[in-house]
């Protein structure tokens, strides 16, 4: 089981950062997108700058691949900096651990938004330039420092805090596909009963408190309901999916990427469907199944393919898709049982109709 050195979370948290990065180093490389650097910026600088640290600032360039990882790889080392915070979102997140892992320092993780898991993570998803998935970059350790400021994140458009859920959704099923196969987990081991039940734990907290969040984020306020939800999204998935492992969820995710429509919809955004068709794959028990589609209509989850920007499905798309997910190395692999393309584009198929007919039956509209 691994996690975090060391993980912060809370309103104002951001204040206090200094405190924790003197323990580190002395010049912190600090990369992320303009929103993420103008909200953080100033609070960086002055909670830094009080520990006697320095501070070189350089804007991620949207996409976590090879060439923006070297690029930022030769800043740092250009500028001598001995600690590397990234801040944002999942992209800028996984391509600041790629570059602390390559060049052996530390790295902060400072998430503006909690739409992934990937905060936590000894894990950097990597995509071609053009935003297609490549392959997953295991990290030799988890991040130093994540610090989560609630009222930042609070602040944040809300479907960022949903697409969040939807990632966090797959972790516990994906665990328990995990456990039952005795496959392997990220770091190359086998689960242990605390990052199960933390898995578990996750998927509860969801339910009980997501629609909750979900409200307190449209008023730009920070509640025990948020906070609850913001740590599910962060903290217990993180731990879940790399300590327990990943499966058909992730792996349909990773498919959906070959279409070009559907890199509007954010990543927990395209998990969550992949979690109904991972449901589907298992057979998994009707009132299950409810309780999940219940769960993304009342928090405002995709369940359907045209949801995701997929308005024409046509046998070859779907086959396209299915194919990537069940290539050699992919995560569909971790399911108990051997998975084919053919099995996978049946369960995408069957998991579209059941989004579409739970849509009807509630007289909502399928797009």
């Amino acid at each position: 089981m691994i996690a975090p050195v060391r993980y912060v979370q809370g309103a104002g948290a951001l204040k206090e950062i200094g405190e924790h990065v003197s323990r580190l180093g002395k010049k912190v490389f600090v990369t992320g997108g303009k929103t993420a650097l103008a909200q953080t910026r100033e609070s960086i600088e002055k909670s830094c700058g009080e520990k006697g640290i320095s501070c070189v600032f350089e804007t991620f360039g949207g996409e976590c691949c090879d060439a923006e990882i070297e690029r930022l790889k030769a800043a740092v080392l250009s500028a001598g900096c001995d600690v590397v915070m990234a801040v944002g979102g999942g992209k800028v997140i996984d391509a600041g651990k790629a570059v602390a892992a390559l060049i052996k320092v530390p790295v902060v993780v400072v998430p503006t938004i909690a739409a992934t898991d990937a905060p936590c993570s000894a894990l950097s998803v990597i995509y071609t330039e053009e935003g297609v998935f490549d392959r997953y970059f295991i990290l030799p350790q988890n991040p130093n420092l994540v610090l989560v400021d609630t009222s930042i994140i609070a602040r944040a458009p809300v479907r960022f805090l949903v697409s969040g859920m939807g990632d966090a959704l797959a972790t516990w099923f994906e665990a328990a596909s995990c456990a039952q196969a005795a496959a392997q987990n990220i770091p190359g081991g086998r689960t242990t009963t605390a990052a199960l039940r933390l898995a578990r734990l996750c998927y509860e907290i969801l339910i009980e408190y997501g629609e909750q969040a979900r409200l307190a984020a449209e008023c730009g306020v920070v509640t025990p309901a948020l906070e609850k939800i913001v740590e599910a999204n962060t903290l217990l998935s993180g731990i879940g999916f790399e300590s327990s492992g990943l499966a058909a969820a992730h792996a349909i995710h990773d498919g959906l990427t070959v279409l070009e429509e559907t890199h509007h919809a954010y990543h927990g955004e395209k998990v969550s469907f992949g979690t109904l068709a991972h449901l589907v794959l298992e057979d998994h028990p009707r009132e299950e199944m409810e309780e999940v589609l219940d769960f993304c209509i009342r928090v405002g989850l995709p369940i359907t393919l045209g949801q995701l920007g997929v308005k024409e499905i046509s046998p070859e798309k779907i086959k396209k898709v299915a194919e990537k997910v069940c290539e050699p190395g992919m995560m569909i692999h971790n399911m108990p049982f051997p998975v084919s393309p053919d099995m996978v584009y049946d369960a995408i198929l069957a998991a579209d109709a059941i989004g579409r007919a739970y849509l009807h039956r509630h007289g909502i509209a399928a797009d």
